[in-house]
């Protein structure tokens, strides 16, 4: 497998990687943390294959932890253009497309590369600043409207970089659109370079990382994909006292909470394995309580709403 320092995402390290950043000094005021929780500062870009692989853990986190971690969603900036970044294996969008289908079974994530070969993106930058524009709005909301995104691309095989996708996913994801497309247009590109600029001074390389701070003080950092007891070990570590929230594993409580699952979200969410997990979730389907959308490479399950 080719190693190249943009979308050629190694699933060996698990991370994508940009070219060498330059460290530099920043302020403790930049890391904005929220005081008594770990705040993670988490670095990731909307094309980022490997931040895709973690979305499992990143969810399983939230509802064990959710009480002591908050995550600061950052944009890294993956793809500036093709015109800076043409080396290694990777040098024009049709190189991607394979080698995404290449790292999905890596991860037990379902990832079409389809989108290289019939609409290309030429940048991560406007999903990247689309984003920022949605998080200004409601950090929550933004979320959601990350996970949209990015179903779009690596399962649908949509430009996300079109604004009718954009805009689609902003309407999706309950935001005032109108809003969305001003911040867009304006403050939101401002905010992006401020994610940009901390992450050269952080010496951010790749994605994921994810940068774990408490009172303004990095005190550890997650680098690449990692099982769950990895993030899990960090937080107990900086918050011993870091109570691990009892959830509800029943199907229809995971898909009220996130109504779109893959295969192996679900089952790491339900501590099953990946096979019961497409078992259980196949008989939700003939009781017509979840849907199936089959892709090449995996399936994504959609909660039906009564």
């Amino acid at each position: 497998m080719n190693k190249n320092p943009l979308l050629n995402c190694d699933p060996e390290k698990g991370i994508c990687e940009i070219l060498e950043t330059q460290d530099s000094e920043y302020s403790a005021e930049q890391l904005q943390g929220t005081k008594d929780k770990i705040t993670i500062i988490y670095y990731t870009d909307p094309i980022c294959s490997s931040c895709w692989g973690i979305e499992a853990q990143l969810r399983k986190m939230k509802l064990e932890y959710g009480n002591a971690v908050e995550i600061d969603y950052r944009m890294g900036g993956l793809l500036p253009s093709w015109d800076i970044y043409n080396s290694g294996g990777i040098s024009k969008p049709s190189d991607v497309a394979g080698h995404w289908e290449e790292v999905s079974p890596y991860y037990k994530m379902p990832i079409e590369g389809g989108v290289w070969l019939t609409d290309p993106l030429n940048s991560s930058y406007p999903p990247s600043i689309a984003f920022k524009a949605a998080q200004m709005q409601d950090k929550k909301k933004a979320v959601d409207y990350m996970r949209i995104t990015r179903e779009m691309v690596f399962l649908d095989k949509l430009n996300i970089t079109k604004s009718e996708h954009l805009e689609k996913a902003a309407e999706m994801a309950g935001l005032d659109v109108a809003q969305w497309k001003e911040d867009y247009e304006s403050k939101a590109q401002i905010e992006f370079k401020k994610d940009l600029d901390l992450g050269r001074q952080l010496g951010v390389r790749g994605f994921p990382t994810l940068i774990f701070t408490k009172d303004d003080e990095i005190l550890d950092i997650l680098y690449g994909f990692k099982p769950y007891t990895d993030f899990e070990r960090r937080i107990t570590k900086i918050s011993p006292d870091a109570k691990k929230q009892e959830y509800s594993t029943e199907p229809d409580e995971l898909f009220a909470i996130y109504p779109t699952l893959t295969t192996q979200e679900f089952a790491v969410l339900s501590n099953i394995s990946f096979d019961k997990a497409f078992d259980t979730l196949q008989k939700l389907t003939e009781e017509n309580k979840v849907s199936r959308k089959k892709y090449k490479n995996g399936d994504l399950w959609i909660f039906n709403k009564n």
